[in-house]
């Protein structure tokens, strides 16, 4: 018995074709993916030409004087020292001076014994980049059976310079290396941060009030002074990065009394196909030329619909988010309508995934500020709810709003929301205090 069937069925399968693939992938970048995309293509296309792009920067100055708040910025980056400002006088530039070299020059002016000039050197390469001198460090230093003496005065000359805190071996040590140069430090101030740090940090104060017979207002004194010294007075040394930018995609501008969404294609050169290479393509005899124009037109061809694909997409998609969020974008309100992805996709007939990388790594910016497109997206409570983001705003406006010395409890700012019709559980209060980085009750408490 033949154990081979032949059996007819019919079976959907989607094959991405090269064109799918490029159209995909330019509706996911972002403006300055796009830009720099477009850059390489012209370069290895000869069909592709980049046409003048004065007239774009015309129109862009035009909107700019049309909505005067659109922000300078947005062809460039912000500008730092390391691009051709001159440093602050009286600062360190950054640029060109680490920590180690900065305490050793310090070190060359002192005059020091030469034995403890060359181990005040070494111990300052020991240094980290936060300013701290490694316990297991100075063991090392004692197991080379160099005299505790010597030891000891190398750290205190090293922890003598400049920035105050350097050479530490704790948190402890550096507060309390800054304070001792400080004028009028009260004694509470040094007793905590000797002792207490740990009971300051997480506020209970009763342990400290008994241990040291102060008063409430006596340790919160003290804390002001402590939380303005510098855990990490090494950082500052630490190389300056580039100050980081985004470029917006889309602004909201109000344009003859009408809040309009419009798409910032003007940094972006305009794509066209070049005549000169068309008219070779028709009069060529070489076929071998022919070929590879055909394959290069069909290239062009396919990069300007698929930026024509890219450009509409994304247009309405700002459009439907202003229109979802019109009162937001109005200054009416500072809560956002709710609005998910699947909702868009069907308000513009579009499949989920096509509104996911529209949108994905995309900024758009308003007279509020600029935000990533994600961020209006935000799903409602329960059924007829409002927006997560509008009641995070509103547990937000209640814990800025309430007494110190009281603060609310996730159960009273459950139980507050709920009198304003917004029903949620508390741990759901507590996931979102959270993530808006507030601590809870007891950690506001003064």
């Amino acid at each position: 018995m033949s154990l081979i069937t032949l059996k007819a069925e019919l079976r959907q399968q989607l094959k991405l074709s090269p064109q799918l693939l490029q159209s995909m992938e330019i509706l996911q970048m972002n403006s300055q993916e796009l830009l720099e995309y477009l850059g390489r293509l012209t370069e290895e296309n000869p069909l592709l030409e980049q046409e003048d792009a004065h007239a774009l920067r015309s129109a862009y100055e035009e909107l700019r004087q049309r909505a005067s708040w659109i922000d300078g910025g947005v062809y460039g980056a912000t500008f730092t020292h390391g691009e051709g400002g001159a440093p602050e006088r009286g600062t360190v530039d950054r640029n060109l001076e680490s920590l180690t070299v900065f305490l050793r020059d310090q070190l060359e002016r002192k005059r020091l014994p030469r034995p403890l000039l060359a181990l005040s050197k070494y111990m300052a390469e020991l240094v980290d980049e936060d300013g701290y001198l490694d316990a297991g460090d100075l063991e090392s230093l004692r197991e080379l059976n160099l005299p505790e003496a010597l030891i000891g005065q190398a750290l205190e000359v090293l922890q003598s310079l400049d920035p105050a805190g350097v050479g530490a071996r704790d948190l402890s040590e550096c507060l309390l290396l800054q304070l001792a140069r400080r004028k009028n430090v009260p004694p509470a101030a040094m007793d905590i941060a000797a002792r207490f740090l740990p009971e300051l940090g997480r506020k209970h104060y009763g342990p400290i009030a008994r241990e040291l017979g102060l008063s409430a207002a006596e340790i919160q004194a003290a804390e002001q002074i402590i939380t303005s010294l510098d855990p990490h007075p090494g950082r500052a040394f630490q190389p300056v990065e580039p100050a980081a930018y985004v470029r917006p995609d889309v602004f909201i501008v109000e344009l003859e009394g009408e809040l309009t969404a419009v798409l910032n294609e003007y940094y972006l050169p305009k794509i066209s196909i070049s005549s000169y290479y068309t008219r070779l393509l028709k009069d060529s005899d070489e076929k071998e030329t022919r070929d590879y124009l055909r394959e290069k037109m069909q290239q062009a061809k396919w990069l300007l619909g698929s930026l024509d694909r890219r450009g509409s997409t994304l247009r309405r998609c700002a459009a439907a988010i202003l229109d979802a969020q019109r009162p937001f974008f109005a200054g009416e309100t500072g809560e956002l309508a709710p609005m998910s992805l699947l909702s868009l996709s069907e308000s513009l007939a579009l499949h989920p995934s096509t509104i996911s990388r529209a949108t994905r790594d995309k900024y758009l910016q308003c007279r509020q500020g600029t935000y990533p497109l994600r961020y209006f997206f935000s799903r409602a409570i329960g059924e007829q709810g409002p927006s997560r983001q509008a009641v995070k705003q509103r547990l937000l406006t209640l814990v800025r709003g309430e007494d110190p010395r009281r603060p609310l409890s996730d159960q009273r700012l459950c139980e507050l929301l709920a009198e304003e019709g917004i029903q949620v559980a508390r741990r759901t209060v507590a996931k979102y205090r959270m993530e808006l980085r507030l601590p809870s009750s007891t950690a506001r408490k003064r």
